[in-house]
C-alpha cells in the first residue's frame, strides 16, 4: 500500500517535530482551496441570481413592437406610423413554421400602462392586457388559483380575467377566494377565473403582479381595438435560432406594412435569446477566471508544501543514507516523500474544502426567502468539488516530486558523513 499504517506513523512522527512550521504550511494550503469554494460558490450564486431573471420569460422569446419609419418608401414619407393587425397572425403562422408559440397581445395605456381596475370600494391602478393562451408558455409564469385564458374564452369573447398576485392584494382580503368574483375595468365586468404568482425577480416580474389578463378578442371588443395589435410574442421551435426567427418574422411584417426592407427601426424587437447567450458567455469566463485565481491560490500553497518537504529531506539526510545503504530502494524513498506531501496537502485542502462549502451552504440558508437582487442561491456542486478535490491531490503529488528526486539522489556514504 501506498499509505499504510506503519508509514502514516513515520509521516506523523515526522511532520509532529515542527508543528508550527507543518501548521503554517497547511494554512496555505487550507486558504487556497477555500478561497477557491468561495469564489466558486459566490459565482454561482451570481450567476443563479441574473438568470433568475430570465424566469420570467422563456429564454428563446423575440419580441417585436411597431415604431416609426426612418425610409420612405413605395410613396409613404419617412415618420410613418402603422399598427400590427390580427390578419398578421395567420400570415405569420402560414409562412412561418419555425415557429412554436405565438402570442400577440393589447395593453391599455401602453407599456406599464395604469388603469383603475376597481372592486366595489376598492381600487387600484393596474395594467390591463388582453392575451392569447401561448402566452403562459412564452411569459412562464405560474398558475396560483383557477386557471388560465383558453381557446374557448377567446372563441366565445368571454368577459372573463386572470389577475397577478399584487391585483389580489388590493382588490380582496387576505383569506377572500377571488375565483368567480368580479372586477370592473373602464365600465366593464370581469369574472376572475385564475390567479397568478411569478417565481422570477426585478422589474418584469412586479409587473407581472400588477397586471390583469383577459381574452384577447375580448378586448378588443371592450376597448375598441378594432383589430390592432399592440406587440407580438413568439418563441423558437427547440431545433431552431431564435435569431433566424426574429429575421423572417420582420422580414414578412416589413412586406405586409410596406416597410422598407433596409429600414432597421421600423419594427423595434427584443431577442432574449441573444441576450442569454450573452450572459451564459460572460458566466463562463467568470467562472474561468475564479478558477485561474483560485488554482494559482491553491499553487502557492503547493509550492510552501514542496519548500518545506525540501527542507525535511535535508533535515533527514543522515537518515535516508542510513536507509539507502541497508537496501531501502529508490521507490521507497520517492513513495515517503510523495505521501508525506500528499497527506499535507490533502488534509489541509480537504478542511479548507470542507470549510468553504459550509459557509457558502450557511450563507444560502440564510438569506433564503429574502430579496437579495441578482444574487440567489450560492453553493458549490459536488462535482465541482471533487474536481477541485483531485486537483489538489494532484497537486499534492507534485509537490513531492522534487524533494522526491532530492531524496534518491543522496549518496548513502555522503549521507553517512553528514552532520
Amino acid at each position: 500500500m501506498f499509505i499504510d499504517s506503519d508509514r502514516f506513523n513515520e509521516i506523523y512522527q515526522t511532520l509532529s517535530k515542527n508543528k508550527l512550521r507543518t501548521g503554517l504550511t497547511a494554512f496555505g494550503v487550507f486558504w487556497g482551496i477555500f478561497m477557491l469554494m468561495i469564489m466558486l460558490g459566490s459565482g454561482k450564486g451570481l450567476e443563479n441570481g441574473v438568470t433568475k431573471s430570465f424566469g420570467g420569460s422563456a429564454t428563446n422569446a423575440i419580441y417585436m413592437w411597431t415604431q416609426s419609419t426612418t425610409i420612405a418608401y413605395q410613396g409613404l414619407p419617412r415618420g410613418r406610423t402603422y399598427n400590427f393587425l390580427v390578419d398578421d397572425v395567420q400570415a405569420i403562422k402560414d409562412n412561418i413554421p419555425e415557429i412554436e408559440y405565438l402570442a400577440p397581445s393589447c395593453q391599455l395605456g401602453g407599456y406599464r400602462g395604469d388603469n383603475n381596475v376597481s372592486r366595489g370600494i376598492k381600487t387600484g391602478p393596474f395594467a390591463v392586457r388582453g392575451d392569447f393562451p401561448e402566452n403562459i408558455f412564452i411569459q412562464t409564469f405560474k398558475i396560483f388559483e383557477g386557471r388560465y385564458i383558453n381557446d374557448l374564452d377567446i372563441l366565445e369573447k368571454r368577459k372573463v380575467c386572470v389577475i397577478g398576485s399584487r391585483v389580489k392584494e388590493v382588490l380582496f382580503e387576505k383569506d377572500e377566494n377571488p375565483l368567480g368574483q368580479y372586477i370592473m375595468v373602464n365600465g366593464t365586468y370581469f369574472r376572475i377565473i385564475g390567479t397568478t404568482t411569478v417565481e422570477s425577480g426585478g422589474g418584469e416580474a412586479e409587473e407581472k403582479t400588477q397586471t390583469v389578463y383577459v381574452p384577447f378578442s375580448t378586448f378588443q371588443q371592450a376597448f375598441n381595438w378594432g383589430g390592432r395589435i399592440g406587440w407580438f410574442s413568439i418563441t423558437a421551435k427547440p431545433q431552431y435560432d431564435a435569431s433566424l426567427v426574429e429575421t423572417k418574422v420582420k422580414k414578412l411584417l416589413a412586406a405586409r406594412h410596406k416597410i422598407s426592407p433596409d429600414d432597421p427601426y421600423a419594427i423595434g424587437s427584443w431577442n432574449s435569446e441573444v441576450e442569454f447567450k450573452k450572459i451564459l458567455g460572460l458566466f463562463k469566463g467568470i467562472s474561468l477566471l475564479v478558477w485561474v485565481v483560485g488554482v494559482g491560490t491553491l499553487l502557492a500553497g503547493v509550492i510552501g508544501v514542496s519548500n518545506i518537504m525540501l527542507i525535511i529531506v535535508n533535515e533527514r539526510t543522515k537518515e535516508i543514507g542510513i536507509r539507502r545503504a541497508i537496501g531501502a530502494s529508490p521507490y521507497s524513498i520517492i513513495s515517503q516523500v510523495i505521501a508525506e506531501s500528499i497527506l499535507i496537502t490533502t488534509l489541509a485542502g480537504y478542511l479548507g474544502l470542507v470549510s468553504g462549502i459550509f459557509l457558502m451552504e450557511a450563507i444560502n440558508v440564510a438569506i433564503q426567502g429574502q430579496d437579495t437582487g441578482m444574487f440567489h442561491q450560492p453553493g458549490v456542486e459536488i462535482a465541482v468539488a471533487l474536481k477541485a478535490l483531485t486537483i489538489l491531490i494532484v497537486c499534492g503529488a507534485l509537490a513531492g516530486i522534487i524533494p522526491a528526486r532530492k531524496a534518491v539522489s543522496i549518496s548513502p556514504v555522503e549521507a553517512l558523513r553528514n552532520e
